[in-house]
């Protein structure tokens, strides 16, 4: 069953991020990264733009934050979930139906997102390793993601 799955990224930071995902919120984009995760496309894949006190992004496979996969684009799914610390969040354009492959991280409360990008996920554990990625937009050495996996929740 999809509620007990969990996303696990292996950081290059240093260790395991376990994202529970939320179908509840957001079926179609869990789809999505369930997926891309479970094809390899997330694997080596760079935080493009990570910057302190607001949020990690990556999910481009360009590694510049102008790309993504060749599935098509999702449509919205927003919810009123907050955005704050350690929740997982489609980026996207500003059409509101144009998330594909990227995705971030919050550092912090970004309270000012929600009901704007669509929520998939929250970090259950190994927040330590996003908070550990190399700074900046984008970071002069970049963290990645060495390995993304879809695992059944222990």
């Amino acid at each position: 069953m999809a509620d007990d799955e969990r996303l696990v990224f292996n950081l290059s930071s240093g260790g395991d991020v376990v994202i529970k995902l939320r179908p509840d919120l957001a079926p179609g984009h869990v789809d999505r990264i369930k997926e891309l995760a479970k094809s390899g496309f997330y694997d080596g894949v760079l935080f493009h733009r990570v910057i302190p006190g607001f949020m990690a992004q990556g999910g481009d496979p360009t590694g510049r934050g102008t790309g993504g996969s060749n599935l098509p684009n999702l449509k919205a799914e927003f919810s009123r979930e907050p955005h704050v610390r350690g929740i997982c969040s489609m980026a996207r354009t500003q059409d509101p139906n144009s998330a594909n492959s990227q995705f971030f991280i919050c550092f912090d409360d970004a309270r000012f997102l929600d009901n704007q990008y669509t929520v998939w996920g929250e970090v259950e554990s190994g927040m330590e390793h996003v908070d550990a990625l190399p700074k900046g937009e984008p970071p002069a050495n970049p963290g990645k993601i060495m390995k993304a996996e879809i695992r059944p929740a222990s």
